[in-house]
């Protein structure tokens, strides 16, 4: 079985980090919204389906996000130890039904988009088998962006580097591990620090680019 951290609490968005030793599992039912999950270490197989199989069984790696709609039964099998990210979608709320099939997306395949000095990568969004909510890996090279906000609620998990997250009038410091929530149409901007390049995983809903922002206070 698996072991899981505790989830990110005062948010539609529920994140929860797990991991499942070598040759465990995990198993469960995805919540009425659905679940997005992205594997930042390790290997292992996926079946997932109403009955719990049978839609989807597939391998899955390092860099496999995954989309399990509302309600459809799973079970992870480790091969390496895995280090897992599931977010849960809120069960209702703006934007289309959290519905469709089971789907993995590698981040090694998905396009590079970039927005100013910053890339990004979508795994799982709009047209891209998940229309609720998207799933990005985010690349931030060392300075500061201006301030801005964006029209979605977003969970934000720190993968690499290091840096400085500034969000309505605080400043907290960014390490491997570090979660932040930004809600909607909050001012912020996530600052690295370092040498080398922040990489952020982001959930947010309802989904659509990250690149999007929204309009300043008249």
């Amino acid at each position: 079985m698996a072991a899981a951290g505790p989830g990110d609490a005062g948010t539609g968005l529920v994140r929860r980090l797990i991991s499942v030793a070598p040759g465990a599992w995990f198993a469960g039912t995805a919540g009425s919204g659905g679940e997005l999950w992205f594997m930042i270490a390790g290997s292992g197989r996926l079946a997932a389906g109403p009955g719990g199989q049978g839609d989807l069984d597939a391998p899955i790696r390092t860099g496999t996000g995954m989309w399990i709609p509302s309600r459809f039964r799973y079970r992870l099998n480790a091969g390496r130890r895995v280090q897992l990210d599931a977010v849960a979608l809120p069960a209702s709320g703006p934007g289309p039904a959290a519905g469709g099939q089971p789907l993995i997306a590698e981040l090694d395949a998905c396009e590079v988009e970039q927005t100013g000095d910053r890339r990004f990568r979508v795994l799982l969004g709009p047209g891209r088998g998940c229309e609720a909510a998207t799933q990005f890996v985010g690349e931030i090279p060392p300075g500061r962006a201006p301030e801005h906000s964006h029209p979605y609620d977003e969970v934000v998990l720190v993968l690499e580097g290091r840096g400085v997250a500034h969000a309505g009038g605080r400043d907290r410091p960014l390490a491997p591990g570090a979660r932040v929530h930004l809600p909607r149409g909050l001012p912020h901007c996530l600052e690295n620090t370092g040498q080398a390049t922040l990489v952020v995983l982001g959930v947010f809903h309802p989904g659509g680019s990250p690149a999007a922002k929204s309009a300043p206070a008249p």
